[in-house]
């Protein structure tokens, strides 16, 4: 029978009773599946329940076939192995036993004889060599576990996997590696994902929100086509409403300008005596009767072609993305942005990890630094803003420049984004800072929120809103990483504010569907250091 996981009436609230979904009903069948959605609608939830780690609500989870889910290690124990990763650590301690004439009769019945193989087969197919079993996992870079970790699902051979954003901090070999899994895959798969390129391997696409799940068949290119028809049909449904809207105000001008001429003309007569008394309170009567119902329907009409624009104009500004229009930096195009010259240095107490590096950008050029997990790329943003001193070299950036690092650290957590904005902008007065906020989509109260109890997404969007969105906006914005742990809607809204600043742009980042977005038109690879 094909694997599959249907969910039936499954509703859960997060531990401060905040409910993430209701009544959701949802199929996932033998293909591969992504699974998308804004930041906090529960994508992860959901996987976690699908996988029995948590209970849900109400609802029932039914699966056919055996299920793996990824697991991805934070932290390390000292003691860990590559075979501990790989679940394989008891069934090596077996084949060993045995190997050494210390086995029982359970060790000679439970052996499986190709398991050296089978390992050897799973590592090359995520890329990664044949590492001793016993090799400590600490030894191993984060992006280098995530691939043990697809290892290990190979090796057990389920039905079904669940993958909660498995290229997260993966080079473009660890995110090929996940790729080239998920095309070769035969049973059944759930992704969580915001990479695009990943997301076009799949076969369907299901998009949580918080009025439930809509599946799409195709990956993602299909779905983003999709979205385009419905923001084309949502704008042709606002211009309908805000046009009926318009007629209905100018028929309820008409009928009132109809109105004043009939009185003006019944006045007329009475005063010339024309109409007798008793016949003239009868039409006072019935004047103000008609009156008092006209107004009545023209407001109910009215009201409800009001509000049929308001549900319209909303579902256009939710499917709409963020269009920003910053304020020109004045950086001339022949101005020389940053100079280094033969940099050598790394973090304190270690081999140089960067060596001899140099480069010179000039006006607005958009120049990307991509390489393998561990080939220095933050180590050389450190160098060149002068955060880590080099061992010899130089580095000099020549024009007002700012950095969003990984955790724009830039940002007071403790102060509102307002707050944070007048820090950075001290010649910006009230309606300047509102205005800047306005344009990254802090309105109003938005804009007062605390910078610590923002997501992953809100705190790069305001860390571009504070910095670039303001009368005096930097020459040089340097990001590194940035859009790690961030949804498609919140990259979608950091590439639209990007593509506005005219300014240089040096970027760190792995994900090629956003260097293309924001028009990156040169790449230096870093390569590893044999140290």
């Amino acid at each position: 029978m094909p694997a599959s996981v249907s969910l039936h009436q499954l509703s859960y609230s997060t531990p401060d009773n905040q409910p993430l979904f209701s009544g959701l009903d949802l199929s996932f069948g033998n293909e591969r599946t992504g699974l998308i959605g804004r930041n906090g609608t529960g994508k992860s939830t959901l996987l976690r329940i699908i996988a029995g780690q948590l209970q849900p609500a109400a609802g029932s989870v039914s699966e056919q076939g055996t299920l793996g889910m990824l697991k991805q290690l934070v932290q390390v124990a000292p003691d860990a192995t590559v075979a501990d990763q790989l679940g394989v650590a008891e069934a090596l301690a077996r084949l060993d036993r045995l190997e050494q004439g210390l086995g029982d009769m359970d060790d000679a019945a439970e052996a499986d004889w190709t398991l050296p193989g089978r390992i050897e087969t799973a590592l090359a197919d995520v890329g990664l060599p044949a590492y001793a079993p016993d090799r400590p996992l600490a030894t191993l870079s984060g992006g280098q576990r995530t691939r043990l970790a697809l290892a290990r699902l190979i090796l057990a051979e389920p039905d079904i996997i669940l993958l909660d954003e498995p290229t997260n901090n993966l080079d473009a070999d660890g995110r090929r590696a996940v790729v080239d899994l998920l095309h070769r895959w035969r049973g059944a798969a759930i992704v969580v994902s915001h990479d695009r390129a990943l997301l076009r391997e799949m076969d369907a696409i299901v998009e949580l929100t918080t009025l439930g799940a809509t599946t799409y068949g195709g990956n993602w290119d299909h779905y983003a086509e999709r979205k385009a028809l419905e923001l084309a049909a949502a704008e042709h449904e606002l211009s309908t409403a805000e046009r009926k809207v318009a007629e209905i105000d100018r028929k309820i001008q008409a009928v009132a300008e109809k109105k004043a001429r009939k009185d003006g003309a019944g006045k007329r007569k009475a005063a010339k005596g024309d109409i007798p008394r008793i016949m003239l309170g009868g039409m006072k009567d019935n004047s103000e009767k008609t009156s008092g119902e006209n107004a009545r329907l023209a407001n109910r009409l009215r009201g409800d072609a009001a509000e049929a624009a308001s549900e319209a104009r909303a579902r256009v500004e939710i499917l709409t993305p963020l269009s920003v229009t910053l304020t020109p930096t004045g950086l001339p195009t022949g101005r020389t942005v940053l100079q280094a010259d033969g940099l050598t240095g790394g973090p304190e107490g270690v081999p140089p990890v960067i060596r001899d590096f140099s480069l010179n950008m000039t006006g607005p050029e958009r120049v990307a630094i991509t390489g393998p997990n561990g080939s220095g790329k933050t180590t050389l943003l450190r160098m060149l803003t002068g955060a880590l001193p080099a061992v010899s070299g130089t580095a000099r950036i020549l024009v007002p420049h700012a950095m969003l690092d990984q955790t724009v650290s830039l940002l007071d957590p403790a102060l509102s984004i307002r707050d944070n904005f007048l820090a950075l902008n001290p010649d910006a007065d009230e309606r300047t800072c509102r205005s800047a906020l306005a344009r990254f989509m802090f309105r109003a109260d938005a804009a007062l929120q605390q910078v610590g109890t923002l997501s992953g997404g809100e705190m790069l969007r305001a860390g571009l809103a504070c910095t670039i969105g303001g009368n005096h906006p930097p020459q040089l914005l340097i990001l590194d990483e940035p859009t790690n742990h961030l949804d498609i809607h919140a990259i979608e809204q950091v590439e639209a504010g990007l593509r506005g600043y005219d300014g240089a742009l040096l970027v760190v980042s792995h994900d090629a569907d956003f260097l293309d977005a924001i028009g990156i038109g040169r790449t230096i690879a870093l390569a590893m250091n044999a140290n």
